[in-house]
């Protein structure tokens, strides 16, 4: 076989059932799952349905590497029996077959079923073609994508527990000549936010946003030191939101636990317990809910509360400003407040020094916490009760 990187590997020894790439410019996570699949169809006996938004997109594309990688691998040659290039369709000597098509609706994809299925820049098909694809598969599920904004596949792909999140960058590419990655790097001086999306591979942003230095990741969170826990109260239209806090090296690292609404604080309290929060963990709340409060320290939990005042909102937001937070990718309603948690404009279109009050309730959990832990004395106009 050819040569092959780190992000190969990442993929081919993979037991999840849905293996996630996202992944920056040039990272090469197209190529190398390609590589990973025509391994499978000379390793086993296999049916392989690489998907594109369409025929024209997969041609300069997932097609393109893959006539690469046959073209430059003499062991895949010796394996293949036939290339159909008007079907787009790979025929190996031991009956494995790879096909590379688009579905233009739902219904065209309850057609056909395979082994293994790649779903191609997943952010240009809809959320029901994958689905009735998905369906259809028997054994593994690969999905790539630059990230240039959340879509599906950040809320209905990622958190599930048989699911891997591979985030990759051109520093993952082995074969990419000093040239590009000094451009693509280049970005950094432009735009930052376009570096995140291009030369890191995380997930865009949309513009106005009040918090911008935070990053989805999926690994555990256990190795950092617990801080404590933020929480929000809610019940009828909004919900109670739970958040652990936990530092590292200056950076925070943060995971919903609890985001529903019409929880007693019974519930909430018997949800904590089943989550492991441990009941001498400092809890900290918004103090306008002091029966709320009381009846958690009745039930034993530490509970501060933080009063607020008229510049705590900015003060807290300063504060989170300035870290970087890193957040569990099972977190989904914390990442869509992020990503919707905006400053105020005015009828220009110009921004106000003012956070909208909306997608903030896991925000602001959050908010409390750091503030009671990180603020100097007497700075900031809240005092904890």
């Amino acid at each position: 076989m050819i040569k092959t990187g780190d992000l190969y590997l990442d993929n081919y020894n993979s037991k999840a059932d849905i293996i996630v790439n996202q992944g920056g410019t040039s990272s090469g996570k197209t190529y190398a799952i390609l590589q990973v699949l025509f391994t499978r169809a000379i390793n086993e006996v296999c049916t392989i349905s690489i998907v594109g938004q369409d025929i024209p997109n997969l041609k300069v594309g997932a097609l393109r590497d893959a006539l690469d990688i046959y073209n430059a691998d003499e062991v895949i040659k010796e394996q293949l029996t036939f290339y159909n290039r008007s079907e787009r369709v790979f025929t190996f000597k031991n009956g494995s077959i790879m096909e590379f098509n688009s579905y233009d609706n739902e219904q065209d994809a309850k057609s056909g079923k395979r082994d293994y299925l790649f779903i191609n820049e997943a952010n240009g098909i809809p959320y029901n073609i994958y689905e009735q694809l998905s369906l259809r598969t028997r054994k593994q599920t690969y999905l790539d994508y630059n990230p240039d904004s959340s879509f599906w596949v950040h809320d209905k792909i990622i958190p599930l527990p048989n699911a891997e999140l591979i985030i990759s960058d051109h520093r993952h590419n082995p074969f990419l000549s000093d040239k590009t990655r000094q451009k693509i790097e280049a970005l950094k001086d432009k735009d930052l936010d376009l570096w995140k999306v291009y030369a890191r591979g995380r997930t865009g942003k949309i513009e106005g946003l009040i918090l911008k230095k935070w990053f989805v990741l999926n690994e555990s969170f256990e190795d950092k030191k617990l801080i404590g826990y933020g929480i929000d109260f809610g019940f009828t239209n909004d919900p109670s939101s739970l958040i652990e806090v936990r530092l590292q090296e200056g950076e925070l690292w943060i995971k919903e636990l609890i985001y529903e609404t019409g929880l007693t604080n019974q519930d909430i309290s018997s949800r904590m317990e089943m989550l492991g929060v441990s009941k001498g963990a400092l809890i900290v709340a918004d103090s306008s809910e002091p029966k709320s409060i009381e009846e958690l320290r009745r039930l034993r939990w530490t509970v501060d509360g933080v009063k607020k005042g008229a510049d705590s909102i900015m003060f807290g937001i300063n504060l989170l400003k300035g870290y970087t937070i890193n957040v569990h990718a099972s977190s989904t309603n914390l990442i869509k407040e992020l990503e919707q948690y905006k400053w105020k404009v005015d009828r220009n279109g110009d921004s106000l020094n003012v956070p909208i009050d909306n997608y903030n309730h896991a925000i602001d959990a959050l908010r409390y916490l750091v503030m009671h832990k990180f603020s100097k004395k007497g700075y900031g106009k809240y005092t904890v009760i």
